[in-house]
C-alpha cells in the first residue's frame, strides 16, 4: 500500500515537472533545455519575495510565475526564434541559457540547505494505514487540476485551439491566419510558468539547490522521450511508469538510484522505440 500511494505521489510530481517541457516542445518543436533552470529560479524568486520583500505567500507565487513566463517568452523571442529548425543549435542555445541561470544563482549564494519554501499546509493523514503529509496531498490535487485545466484550455479556448493547430500542422495553421511565432512564444512562456508552478508545489518538500535544476531537466526529458516527444498525453502516462519504477527502485535498492532510472528510461526507449510510447515521429525502420 505504501508503494502504491507514494508511487502515485511521485508520478504526479513527475507530471508537474515535465508537462511544461512537453507543452513547449509539442507546439513550437523547440526543446527548452532551460526548463530546470526556470524551475529553480521560480522557487528562489518565491523565497526572495516571501522572505526579503515580505510579500504574502500567494502574491509571491504569482509574481514568480509571471517572471518565469516573461523569461520564457524573452528566451524564445530573442534567441530560440533565430535558431528554430536547427535542432542542435536549439538544444545548445537553450541549455546554455539554463546553465548560465543556474550558475549565476550559485554565484549569488544559492547553495547548501539555506533556502526552503514553507509548506502550504502542515499535518498528516493516514490513507490505508500509510502516513501522508498534507503537502503531498496538495501536490496530487494540484497535478490533477493542472492536467484537467490544460486539457480544457487547449480544447475550448481560442488560444488553446491555436496551440493545437500549430502542434498538428504548422503550415496549414499559418494558411488559416495563425501567427506561428506568436503561438510558439505563448507555448514557451506557458511551459516556463508551468515549470515555476511545479517548483512552488514541490520545493516545500526539500531545499532549493542548483543541483535540483539539473535533475528536473533530466526527469522532464526522460518523461517526454518515454511518452513521445510532442505528445502531452504520453508525458502523463510516462510519468506514471517512471514514477512507479523510481519508487520501487528506492524501496528495494537505494534512494540515490532514482536518477539512474530516468537515465535508463531514456536509453531503453531510444533503443527499443525511438518515437516513444505515443510519439508521432517515424520509427527507425521507416526512416532508413
Amino acid at each position: 500500500m505504501e508503494l502504491l500511494i507514494y508511487g502515485l505521489i511521485n508520478s504526479i510530481s513527475l507530471v508537474l515537472m515535465s508537462i511544461g517541457f512537453a507543452l513547449a516542445y509539442g507546439v513550437s518543436r523547440v526543446p527548452n533545455f532551460a526548463h530546470g533552470a526556470l524551475y529553480i529560479l521560480s522557487g528562489y524568486l518565491t523565497w526572495i519575495f516571501l522572505n526579503r520583500l515580505q510579500m504574502p505567500y500567494v502574491l509571491a507565487i504569482i509574481m514568480s510565475l509571471l517572471v518565469a513566463a516573461c523569461i520564457g517568452a524573452m528566451l524564445y523571442r530573442s534567441i530560440l526564434i533565430r535558431v528554430r529548425g536547427m535542432p542542435i543549435s536549439e538544444i545548445i542555445a537553450s541549455f546554455g541559457v539554463g546553465v548560465a541561470i543556474l550558475e549565476l544563482l550559485r554565484w549569488f549564494g544559492l547553495r547548501g540547505t539555506t533556502y526552503m519554501l514553507p509548506p502550504f499546509a502542515k499535518g498528516m493523514v493516514y490513507i490505508g494505514g500509510v502516513p501522508v503529509d498534507l503537502q503531498r496531498l496538495i501536490i496530487v490535487g494540484a497535478g490533477i487540476a493542472v492536467v484537467a485545466l490544460l486539457w480544457f484550455f487547449t480544447h475550448y479556448t481560442k488560444i488553446g485551439l491555436a496551440l493545437r493547430a500549430i502542434a498538428q500542422n504548422e503550415r496549414a495553421a499559418m494558411v488559416l491566419g495563425i501567427n506561428a511565432d506568436l503561438v510558439a512564444t505563448i507555448s514557451v512562456a506557458l511551459g516556463s510558468a508551468l515549470a515555476g508552478l511545479a517548483a512552488v508545489l514541490l520545493l516545500p518538500l526539500g531545499n532549493i539547490t542548483v543541483q535540483t535544476g539539473y535533475e528536473v531537466l533530466i526527469f522532464a526529458i526522460a518523461v517526454s522521450v518515454c511518452g513521445g516527444l510532442g505528445s502531452w498525453g504520453g508525458a502523463v502516462v510516462a510519468s506514471f511508469l517512471i514514477g512507479l519504477a523510481q519508487i520501487t527502485t528506492v524501496t528495494y535498492i537505494a534512494s540515490h538510484y532514482h536518477l539512474v532510472v530516468a537515465m535508463l528510461t531514456i536509453i531503453l526507449i531510444l533503443i527499443l522505440k525511438p518515437s516513444g510510447l505515443f510519439g508521432r515521429q517515424k520509427e527507425l525502420e521507416e526512416r532508413v
